[in-house]
């Protein structure tokens, strides 16, 4: 090839023009999102709260536009008041009830698609499901044992619930429409998951210790064999002990509630005060800790009914098993050994 015709070959090759560095991809994006957030402050000014077409008077106008009162939106009955507390116990559909089943409803039809078209080579569905739950089930056994297993089903269950319920809330239109909120941002919500718990592990510790072998643990009157000193001390610490269950279920539904409302609230502050980055930064670390929350929650519910069905006799035996070997660290010898000559 003579030296023109590789020139005239060169110079019918397509020029590819460079690529936008990732830099100036993310400038680019900053940028456009403040001069957004400009155009929409001038063209499509904030308004108080159900007060739309007047101005703003102060920053509590922007702040209460975000946020949403701890007490639950009634749907049903239409004409029934507002609640004035947080906590009530009237017969209603309120907007977290009603989101509740949305996401139950959720959680299930992904289940039932992923275990209907599940095939040997699994599809990305499958494979984010079956890993979703070797994740769950592997976390239940290591930190509960074999005795975990029997109660992965619920403990998964719950995750994924309460997971997809404080998700819901960091949607855009939940907040908006009276009809959608997070329902873990509820306190009867939270009561509710709460007193399922308790009741859960209260009936496997029954069921698997019997009702004499379950009450032993918090009323442990075969102590005073040991003497008058030792009873009166094991069964003030299982008076204790029995009082701190009906602590567990406001610990574990107060917890909940309040990281996600805390939450709801602050992110509220954030959007109200600062442009959509701030905000959207503040999304990303939101949906972190809503995750962390569900786990905590979950691995709660596991770890009290392991306590639950766990009876006092398995820690004695571990100490006569543990006693056979003396402090010194020497094994006692074989029975059948002979000496050393």
């Amino acid at each position: 090839m003579t030296t023109d015709e590789r020139e005239a070959g060169l110079a019918t090759e397509p020029v590819t023009p460079p690529k936008p560095s990732r830099r100036n991809l993310i400038v680019g994006l900053l940028v456009a999102v403040v001069v957004l957030d400009a155009l929409a402050f001038v063209f499509v000014p904030p308004y108080p709260k159900d007060e739309p077409g007047q101005p703003v008077r102060a920053i509590g106008d922007l702040i209460l536009v975000n946020l949403e009162l701890p007490a639950p939106h009634i749907l049903w009955p239409p004409d029934k008041p507002a609640p004035t507390s947080i906590l009530s116990f009237d017969p209603s559909i309120t907007n977290t009830l009603f989101t509740s089943w949305i996401v139950a409803a959720v959680v299930l039809v992904i289940f039932f698609i992923a275990a209907r078209g599940m095939t040997l080579v699994p599809n990305p569905l499958q494979n984010a499901v079956e890993f979703g739950w070797e994740s769950l089930e592997n976390w239940a056994v290591s930190l509960g044992g074999e005795r975990a297993r029997v109660h992965i089903p619920l403990f998964a269950a719950f995750f994924l619930f309460i997971l997809f319920s404080n998700w819901s809330g960091l949607l855009p239109i939940f907040g908006k429409i009276e009809a959608l909120r997070a329902p873990t941002s509820d306190v009867n919500v939270t009561i509710g998951l709460a007193l399922v718990v308790f009741a859960y592990f209260q009936f496997q510790g029954f069921r698997n210790l019997g009702i004499r072998g379950y009450l032993s643990k918090f009323f442990p009157f075969g102590a005073f064999r040991e003497g008058l000193g030792a009873g009166a001390i094991g069964l003030f610490v299982g008076f204790i002990e029995f009082m701190l269950e009906f602590i567990k279920p406001i610990t574990l539904s107060m917890r909940l509630f309040g990281n996600i409302f805390g939450g709801e609230v602050a992110l509220g502050v954030i959007t109200s005060l600062t442009i959509a980055i701030v905000p959207a930064a503040m999304l990303l670390l939101e949906g972190l800790l809503n995750f962390v929350q569900a786990l905590i929650f979950s691995t709660l519910m596991l770890m009290y009914t392991i306590i639950a069905v766990e009876s006092h006799d398995v820690g004695h035996e571990e100490e006569h098993a543990s006693g056979s070997v003396p402090e010194t660290g020497h094994a006692p010898p074989l029975s059948g050994a002979q000496p050393a000559n």
